[in-house]
């Protein structure tokens, strides 16, 4: 967790009563008990934190440690930056491999995401956006349907990774165009970033960042630039990283991990 105490918020004084916060609930669990839960850091930690006022719940600093709240109805933040406190919501990274599609059930009988899910896994979760079927990598996964609304909203421009092989060698300049921009039949599109990273006879593997959402959208700006994609992995997505994660694998995201992708959206 940073030092970062957020935009300055009036706090109460240290004697007011606890249960006049608006928020405060006699039944929750006590602010301390529950960011430990969360995994913010030991109880004591978490103590030393609201003390020193880097915590705020619904925006209001908190100083106090009596306080109690209902975790499914308060937004908690340390240093600014959301902490997930409802265990009932999912979050999980997919390292998707080829030939599976990006949907829970296939009528055609392929592989889909749901074949590679726990089937003791209680809440049902969703994909956000897609893959083709014959690209690899980073899909997420959850049952928060905000934050899969503001990730797949063209409006946050939640930027993508991408390692991609076409045939080389590679003329110069080809990145350049691309960063400057492709006229498609769906309008001008670039990359925002573009870096050669191996060459091998006949191939060459190229990392481009994009934040456009649009169907196939790296395939078709390779094509335009006369380099069809021979393999595609997306290899993160907005603070997102596949990282070692193994092909085919779920795994649940860090309590961390979860921070920085709804801060990457603004929740």
């Amino acid at each position: 967790v940073s030092n970062y105490a957020g935009p300055h918020r009036p706090r109460r004084p240290r004697n007011a009563p606890v249960d006049h916060y608006e928020f405060y609930d006699h039944d929750g669990v006590r602010l301390q008990k529950l960011l430990a839960q969360a995994g913010v850091a030991s109880r004591r930690v978490c103590e030393e934190m609201i003390t020193e006022g880097r915590v705020t719940v619904n925006g209001e600093v908190v100083t106090e440690l009596g306080v109690r709240v209902d975790p499914s109805k308060v937004t908690v933040q340390v240093d600014g930056m959301t902490v997930q406190t409802n265990d009932k919501l999912v979050y999980m990274a997919f390292n998707k491999p080829a030939g599976v599609v990006s949907t829970m059930e296939d009528p055609e009988g392929r592989p889909c995401i749901s074949d590679f899910l726990r089937s003791s896994m209680s809440e049902r979760v969703f994909h956000v956006g897609r893959l083709d079927v014959e690209t690899e990598g980073l899909l997420l996964l959850t049952n928060d349907g905000e934050l899969a609304n503001r990730l797949t909203h063209p409006s946050y421009e939640v930027p993508k990774t991408y390692l991609v092989q076409v045939p080389g060698p590679m003329e110069p300049g080809v990145g350049a165009v691309m960063k400057k921009g492709i006229r498609l039949e769906d309008g001008v599109t670039r990359v925002d970033e573009f870096k050669l990273v191996d060459s091998t006879p006949g191939h060459v593997l190229v990392e481009v960042t994009i934040h456009s959402g649009k169907n196939r959208i790296v395939r078709r700006l390779f094509d335009a630039v006369g380099y069809p994609v021979e393999r595609l992995v997306r290899v993160e997505m907005g603070p997102i990283r596949i990282g070692s994660q193994k092909q085919g694998t779920v795994r649940n995201l860090s309590k961390v991990e979860i921070g920085h992708l709804l801060a990457s959206v603004d929740m």
